[in-house]
């Protein structure tokens, strides 16, 4: 697939605090990847830095497997910190106006641009008459002027409403399979950011903590009847003939994780005693997403 952003050890520090520490970040092409931690956890800094709005102190950053960051930020589209929209102009005259600071003298791109973020009928309205999704989506849109292949998001859908949210999302999804755009996002909202992500990076103080695909967040999630038993090895024999579970796990000193049989503890529970099994604990046990995050992210926000 190849990788869009890579950074290694990168370093940002503002007198004596350290603001981003050593972070090697690995973003492949296709990835709507989610960069999430606290309020001041460093996502941001990484995001400008990647963008060139600041540079880093220490490490090296790569776009598009290359040194070369004047040539490759051309392919980058990024909204960090709100664009400024001006409210007595129309959503085309926006981007317009846009399009000049680009260089771009061919106004072709507007109305391509305008129908792909679904603001094609706004016609003479005025940015100032906008709800918040559709400033957003404006926004969005004045990063897709470009034509990028990767695109930076800043808590993109900090602030919206239910509507506003499932708005972005659903741009977000499609400007990532049909446009075959790769995007960086940081949010706030981690039960939303798990529904579009397809990698996460979790970022604590400056210190990049884990970096794992979706599908790896689904098993670490997944809930399980928890057991303690006396003789392990009897209790896997009698959940596979007695118990049929197909899906459960051995542990060291006597416990047992059962994936498939969650709504039947006490059936469990009497088929492993009849059965000359002693069973010292038994209990549902697992994450849901945003418990997980919040616990890698060094505790509650």
């Amino acid at each position: 697939m190849g990788f869009v952003l890579q950074t290694d050890e990168l370093t940002k520090k503002y007198g004596k605090q350290t603001a981003v520490n050593k972070v090697n970040l690995n973003i492949e092409k296709g990835d709507i990847y989610g960069l999430i931690g606290k309020n001041g956890a460093g996502k941001t800094t990484i995001m400008k830095i990647a963008c060139g709005l600041i540079y880093q102190d220490e490490g090296d950053i790569q776009l598009f497997e290359s040194s070369n960051l004047e040539k490759n930020r051309k392919r980058m589209g990024c909204v960090i910190e709100q664009p400024a929209l001006y409210p007595y102009m129309t959503a085309g005259e926006n981007l317009i106006y846009y399009d000049k600071l680009l260089g771009i003298t061919d106004y072709g791109n507007v109305d391509e641009v305008l129908s792909l973020v679904g603001l094609q009928n706004t016609g003479k309205k005025k940015t100032k008459a906008f709800s918040l999704g559709m400033k957003q989506r404006l926004s969005i849109a004045i990063s897709l002027l470009g034509n990028p292949d990767f695109l930076i998001l800043d808590e993109p859908i900090n602030g919206l409403d239910p509507s506003g949210i499932k708005e972005v999302r659903e741009l977000l999804l499609k400007l990532n399979s049909e446009n075959e755009i790769t995007i960086l996002i940081s949010s706030h909202i981690l039960g939303e950011l798990a529904r579009i992500a397809t990698k996460y990076g979790i970022i604590d103080k400056g210190v990049l903590v884990d970096e794992f695909q979706a599908v790896e967040l689904k098993e670490r999630c997944k809930k399980c009847l928890a057991i303690s038993v006396n003789d392990s090895e009897k209790a896997a024999y009698i959940l596979k003939n007695n118990m049929e579970s197909e899906d459960f796990k051995v542990f060291d000193e006597g416990k047992i994780c059962i994936y498939d049989c969650l709504d039947t503890p006490e059936q469990i529970n009497k088929e492993l005693v009849e059965n000359g099994v002693l069973v010292s604990k038994i209990c549902l046990e697992g994450n849901d997403t945003e418990a997980y995050f919040l616990k890698m992210m060094g505790g509650s926000q």
